[in-house]
């Protein structure tokens, strides 16, 4: 209809270039998932944030990097929900936890388990004066309910507790959170987000059940490279990404090499050069593995 319209003296040019990118955003959506082929690669996620070394500053780092999250969840057009959190003494989070909803975001946040590093002004320090902070994040597979995971009653712990801070726009305060600790292997999952203590108690259920499936994949795998970089020490020298804010702007990669100078919008949740860069990489590395 637009080339008709063109054909016919109408000036479409914007609206021609603005059908074209997004087009091409979606073939680029649309090849990056032929990358994903794992076993749990088309589950939902649950994506853990940490604060690591930097205080403050770390616990405000989190909060920027839930934000880019939620963000690029919103982008894909999946739904996500902040579960479970820790909220920093002055500001941000020592820990939060999400769940994301939508074909293949477990594939495609895998390329996010690791270190990340944030350099910048602080906005915390007086003398405004240039810091480094560092969070983890970890992803788990949403496990589905076919898969036969053992827990007992008598194994688990329910302790129920009162949500404490705001929590940001994205929770809802509560006086029923659940926490549960699986005890034979002293794995906790906690949600806090729900008003209904019954709501909760099933979402806290399904974490465990992922970090239990998770912990019996790990032992099967100790040798793996993967999960060696995922428990890395949240401090130097071991993250996968830099974000530079000072004394210039620059986000890379440290795995793929992948720069990008625009870290607002980065921050704003495009993280898809980094993501299907991260799985073409992969794929390249499981390919020369083979031969």
């Amino acid at each position: 209809m637009l080339l008709e319209l063109g054909k016919e003296g109408e000036d479409v040019g914007a609206d021609l270039t603005s059908h074209l990118a997004k087009l091409q955003e979606e073939v680029s959506k649309i090849e990056t998932r032929t990358l994903l082929g794992g076993e749990n690669d088309r589950s939902n996620a649950i994506l853990s944030i940490h604060a690591g070394a930097g205080g403050t500053e770390a616990c405000d780092w989190a909060e920027m990097l839930l934000r880019m999250y939620l963000r690029w969840a919103e982008r894909q057009g999946f739904q996500a929900e902040v579960v479970e959190f820790t909220e920093g003494e002055e500001t941000g989070f020592k820990s939060v936890t999400i769940t994301v909803t939508g074909e293949y975001a477990y594939g495609l946040l895998t390329s996010e388990i690791g270190v990340h590093r944030l350099v910048r002004l602080s906005p915390f320090d007086a003398n405004h004066k240039r810091h480094t902070s560092f969070a983890s994040v970890f992803v788990l597979p949403e496990i589905d309910e076919r898969i036969d995971i053992q827990i007992r009653d008598e194994d688990l712990r329910v302790d129920t507790y009162r949500s404490t801070g705001a929590g940001g726009q994205h929770v809802n305060t509560t006086d029923s959170a659940v926490r549960i600790t699986h005890i034979p292997t002293g794995i906790v999952a906690q949600c806090q987000n729900e008003r209904s203590q019954h709501k909760n108690r099933a979402v806290a259920l399904k974490i465990l059940r992922a970090r239990l499936y998770e912990a019996e994949i790990e032992k099967k795998r100790a040798e793996s490279r993967k999960m060696e970089d995922a428990k890395m020490g949240i401090d130097f020298g071991s993250q996968i990404r830099s974000y530079v804010l000072h004394p210039y702007r620059l986000i890379k990669d440290v795995r793929t090499r992948i720069e990008v100078g625009d870290t607002d919008r980065v921050l704003d949740g495009d993280l898809d050069p980094f993501i299907r860069g991260y799985l073409l990489s992969r794929r390249a590395g499981a390919a020369a593995g083979q031969n």
